[in-house]
């Protein structure tokens, strides 16, 4: 899903090592939580609705396993998939 995803810029950013994970943590969680105003600098993904969506999961997540997948190498261990993990668990305190 592409509203759970980072934009554009923060991932190519984090790509060209121009900012640290600590720095695309703090921006992703921002980016997560952030009006739709978001979208004006991505050209191919659309964030908009993050916020439900990030809702949609958390409440699904309460109820049942909820499987987070991307693009990064399985063994990865900066990914945004963490950083939303983090995020369904504190929006519902289920195990993600």
């Amino acid at each position: 899903m592409a509203s759970l995803g980072p934009s554009e810029v923060l991932l190519k950013s984090m790509l060209a090592e121009k900012i640290t994970w600590r720095e695309f943590s703090k921006q992703y969680r921002e980016e997560m939580f952030a009006p739709a105003a978001t979208d004006a600098g991505n050209a191919t993904i659309k964030n908009h609705g993050q916020k439900f969506t990030l809702r949609l999961i958390a409440k699904l997540a309460g109820k049942e396993n909820v499987t987070l997948l991307c693009h990064c190498a399985e063994d990865a261990k900066e990914c945004h998939r963490f950083l939303l993990e983090k995020l369904i668990k504190q929006e519902c305190g289920a195990k993600a």
